[in-house]
């Protein structure tokens, strides 16, 4: 089960049981204040526990004065230029409180400790990597079924991860022999000039050696090749590895969303990283 797309006016919103919120993925600034009042609407009305925003600053009076409290921010996100906040608002309080604050803590505490990567991480001699094409679509689509349970997007279906490699997603995989092992993608705004370092999956038996930091490099190298000026994430908060992924790699920790995301059966809170890649 996957949540369903939606839009209101220009802006884009995606909702759902699944992750039992709507999210305001992209807001368009003619769109307000209609809006606001239509994601309570859709929020009260499928009886959904969190509206998650992502929205330029200058949009924010509209949501604070409704209700809405800012999660995290980055600075420079759109163009270059533009902050971006991503604000949070709950219609259960027992949603609203975090129920892990140890573990959400103990991660970042992990990942901060990390010294940085020095130079560009290699592959072991026998792998390769490479960007994805369609005919590879059936492999990743298994390799995201082994990983993930549950995902908020379909990447277990072929069919969608071939649209989104045509349009605005650039995959890569690492794989050893014919096997593919691992899997990232950049997701790319080329309006905003941002793009999210996201859907990360390495198989399990080939854990802990490495894979995701070369992806990464390979994912922000595309990126910057397109334009792109800030790239971020949303990394799962209970989850110490792709915290401590991004922390090695130079990005920036900026706020925690708050049960905000189902993976794999369960409501996780997520860590909002994020990295300049040109000046």
């Amino acid at each position: 089960m996957t949540d369903q797309m939606a839009t209101f006016g220009s802006s884009k919103i995606q909702h759902g049981k699944h992750s039992n919120r709507a999210y305001l993925m992209r807001l368009a600034p003619d769109d307000l204040p209609g809006i606001v009042d239509y994601l309570d609407h859709l929020a009260i009305t499928r009886g959904y526990s969190k509206i998650f925003a992502k929205i330029p600053a200058a949009a924010k009076k509209s949501f604070i004065q409704n209700g809405y409290d800012s999660e995290a921010a980055i600075p420079d996100f759109f163009r270059g230029e533009e902050k971006v906040l991503f604000l949070g608002k709950y219609f259960s309080p027992e949603r609203m409180r975090e129920k892990n604050p140890e573990i959400v803590e103990q991660t970042l505490e992990v990942a901060l400790e990390k010294p940085p990567l020095n130079g560009e991480p290699t592959l072991e001699p026998h792998l390769s990597c490479r960007q994805m094409r369609p005919e590879d679509t059936a492999q990743m689509a298994e390799l995201y079924r082994q990983v993930f349970a549950t995902y908020p997007f379909p990447i277990h279906d072929e069919t969608y991860l071939r649209q989104t490699m045509e349009t605005n997603v650039i995959y890569f995989g690492i794989w050893e022999e014919d096997g593919l092992i691992a899997l990232a993608s950049a997701e790319i705004d080329r309006s905003g000039e941002n793009a999210e370092m996201t859907d990360f999956a390495t198989r399990p038996d080939c854990r802990g050696r490495g894979l995701a930091n070369h992806l990464l490099v390979q994912a922000e190298a595309a990126a910057e090749k397109l334009g792109i000026k800030t790239a971020y994430t949303i990394a799962r908060a209970y989850s110490a590895g792709m915290n401590i992924t991004f922390a090695r790699n130079g990005y920036t920790f900026s706020g925690t969303l708050t049960h905000n995301t189902q993976i794999s059966g369960k409501l996780e809170s997520m860590n909002v990283w994020y990295k300049a890649l040109q000046p």
